[in-house]
Parts: structure tokens; C-alpha cells; sequence
């Protein structure tokens, strides 16, 4: 997607979490001058996008999700490495694969686990089918695991990023594009659309959009998800593993410099308070079966946010047909796959600024919705 023919034009974005950053820069590298809003500070430090272990897993992904998430996740993996090697700024990028454990009660969730896998492999050829592993397959995959497991699945070409480096990567590109930021300055997008320098206005809010979201058409809510950030030096994990387990299913996902990301939980609630006591027995009791070592991991953080989520749990992009594609586009809806699936929605809302459709939505299975804004808001 290179050129100049947003050159001369003007954008306001409002919401600077990952999916506003990026289509800000990716503006901007294109000529267009770009003005970035968002309530919070440079940090994303009220952005969902800052409590996330960025596992861009696809193929574990789809034991939960729709194939349309799944696609959008296949698309994305290699679009993540090409844009993340032309940052200034290192970020962590890893692509070896899922480690998929359990322990010998959970063999027959397991089992159905890799069956799921199996059969969503046999309608997707692009998915790489899961390998199943035995204990010296797994003892040379990862052998840190092997005096608690002797059986495991691996997902081959299963990613991960740091999410952090990331956005901080993106706030020093935005300086350098020129794009004026804008923090801490809480804006409606309405009075935004009725600025005549802007060609368009872009809510990338995601729950900050629960004002002005057609309600009437997909209601938009969050769903609160917790995470540890953890110090473990005597812990040598080597790719993102995910623990199967009817009651504390969690994903430890290794960082740099020994720290791990571990989360799980995902709740019907709005409630951003902290951690309660039992999440975090909960998280901490489940980490410590996968490795001994994380019984002398130092706490970093406790950390909780929303993620944005429409009823369908799918992510959608909306366009104002009252004055054209010029006037009005709102993102929103990644819910827990925003880093796995954030390149191809960013591609398909390029396309649609472009050339007013997406052949990428149409191929992926994104929806993009036309309505009228304000026939939406007074419903």
C-alpha cells in the first residue's frame, strides 16, 4: 500500500490505542497530515492494547473463534514481521510456534482440544495442522517442561510480539511522520465531522465509542481480561505455551529479558478495578504446575482493562452513508484478537479511505457495515 494519494488530504483519529496508531502512521507515511486524539497519555496507559500478551495464534485461536477471525489472524502473521522490520525502533517479534500442555487428568479435554484443531485444519488449508508430541519431542522442543509433561501439541508458524515495544516503536513513528498528537484531550468525533479540514473523521475508541456506537445495530461492550507481568529468570520457556484445564485454562507468553505475560481470565464486566485475590491465586497456582521456577518470580504488575466487544464478538467497521466515506468511519470490536488480527483490519479501513470498498474485508470476511450516523445515535 505505498503511494502518495493521500497527499494534501486531512484526517482526524480519534483514539490513539494500537489499531488508531497504526492507521495514523500508516496515513501519514503516505502523505496525509494527521491529527491523533485521545483521552489518555502517550503511554496507551488506558488502552486495552497495553494489557495484552500479543499472541498472533491463529490456529489456537480457532478452537474459540469464527473462521473470518481466524482468517483475518493467517493474513496478518507475516504482514506484522514486514511491519515491524520497517520501524526505527526494535520490537520483540518471535514466530516459533504454540505449546499447547496439560496435565494427565485433562488428557480427554485435550483430546478434544486437538480433535477441534484437527477439524478446523481439514476446512482451512492454510492452517498448519497441529503435531502432537511425544516425551522426547517435547523434551527437545522444550525441554524446561519435561520433568512435569511427557506429551504435548505444537502449533508450528504461531507468533507473538511484544506489545509494549510496540506501541512505544509507534509513538516515536508518529513523531517522525509528523503526526500532531494530541494527548489527554477527551473529543466527540461529531464536532470533529463538521471541521472542514478534515476529508474524514476515524473513532478508534473502543469502548471510549459506547456514546455514540449505533447501539440499535450491534451493541458494544467490554469484557475484562487480567494479566500478570512476571520476572522469572529460573524459567527458560521459549515460545508462548497455553495450558489446557476445565477450570484455570492460562497462556504464559515469553518476553524479553525473562519476562513472562501470563493471563486467562475473561469476564462479562465492565469492573476495572484490580485484580481480585482469587484471579490471581487462580493465575499464579496454574503457572507454577507448568514450571517450578516460577515460584521465584518476582510480581511486576497486576494488570486489568476491557477489551472492546460487539455482541457478535467479531470486529466490525462502520461507515456514515449520510455523507459518504468522506465524513465519517468507525473500528471497533477486536475484542481479544486486536494484536492477532490488527494488520488486515488496518488494510481493509486503507482500502475503503482509498477506494471506497475492501477487497480485503470482502476476502477475509470483515464487515463493514454502511449507516446512517445519525438516524443511529437518536434510535
Amino acid at each position: 500500500m505505498s503511494g502518495t494519494s493521500f497527499a494534501h488530504k486531512r484526517f482526524a483519529i480519534v483514539g490513539a490505542g494500537l489499531i488508531g496508531r497504526l492507521l495514523a502512521l500508516t496515513l501519514a507515511k503516505r502523505g496525509a497530515k494527521v491529527d491523533l486524539y485521545d483521552r489518555g497519555d502517550a503511554s496507551a496507559s488506558e488502552s486495552a492494547a497495553r494489557v495484552a500478551a500479543a499472541m498472533l495464534a491463529p490456529l489456537a485461536e480457532s478452537a474459540i473463534t469464527e473462521d473470518s477471525v481466524v482468517r483475518m489472524g493467517l493474513y496478518s502473521l507475516p504482514r506484522w514481521k514486514t511491519f515491524i522490520e520497517e520501524l526505527s525502533s526494535p520490537v520483540f517479534f518471535q514466530q516459533d510456534g504454540t505449546l499447547i500442555l496439560w496435565h494427565r487428568q485433562d488428557a480427554a479435554e485435550a483430546e478434544r482440544f486437538t480433535n477441534h484443531l484437527d477439524r478446523n485444519c481439514l476446512h482451512n488449508s492454510h492452517l498448519n495442522p497441529p503435531k502432537r508430541l511425544n516425551e522426547l519431542q517435547l523434551r527437545d522442543l522444550e525441554p524446561s517442561v519435561t520433568d512435569r509433561f511427557t506429551q504435548g501439541l505444537y502449533l508450528p508458524n504461531e507468533g507473538q510480539l511484544d506489545n509494549r515495544q510496540l506501541l512505544d516503536a509507534l509513538l516515536v513513528e508518529l513523531n517522525t511522520f509528523g503526526v500532531q498528537c494530541h494527548w489527554n484531550t477527551e473529543v466527540n468525533p461529531d464536532p470533529l465531522r463538521n471541521d472542514a479540514t478534515y476529508q474524514c473523521v476515524i473513532d478508534c475508541r473502543g469502548n471510549g465509542a459506547k456514546d455514540t456506537w449505533p447501539s440499535n445495530v450491534n451493541t458494544l461492550r467490554g469484557v475484562r481480561g487480567e494479566v500478570i507481568r512476571l520476572h522469572a529468570p529460573e524459567v527458560k520457556l521459549r515460545r508462548p505455551t497455553r495450558l489446557i484445564h476445565p477450570r484455570y485454562p492460562i497462556y504464559i507468553a515469553p518476553k524479553e529479558n525473562d519476562v513472562y505475560v501470563v493471563g486467562a481470565t475473561e469476564i462479562e464486566s465492565e469492573d476495572l478495578t484490580p485484580m481480585s485475590v482469587r484471579s490471581a491465586m487462580e493465575l499464579l497456582s496454574a503457572v507454577y504446575t507448568v514450571h517450578s521456577g516460577f515460584a521465584e518470580a518476582r510480581i511486576l504488575e497486576m494488570a486489568t482493562q476491557c477489551r472492546p466487544t460487539l455482541k457478535n464478538n467479531l470486529p466490525e467497521i462502520m461507515v456514515n452513508k449520510e455523507m459518504g466515506l468522506s465524513d465519517l468511519i468507525m473500528v471497533n470490536g477486536l475484542y481479544r484478537h486486536g494484536f492477532m488480527i490488527s494488520p488486515a483490519v488496518l488494510d481493509a479501513t486503507m482500502e475503503l479511505l482509498e477506494r471506497g470498498q475492501s477487497n480485503t474485508a470482502l476476502e477475509l470476511g470483515l464487515n463493514i457495515s454502511n449507516i446512517s450516523y445519525e438516524a443511529s445515535i437518536c434510535a
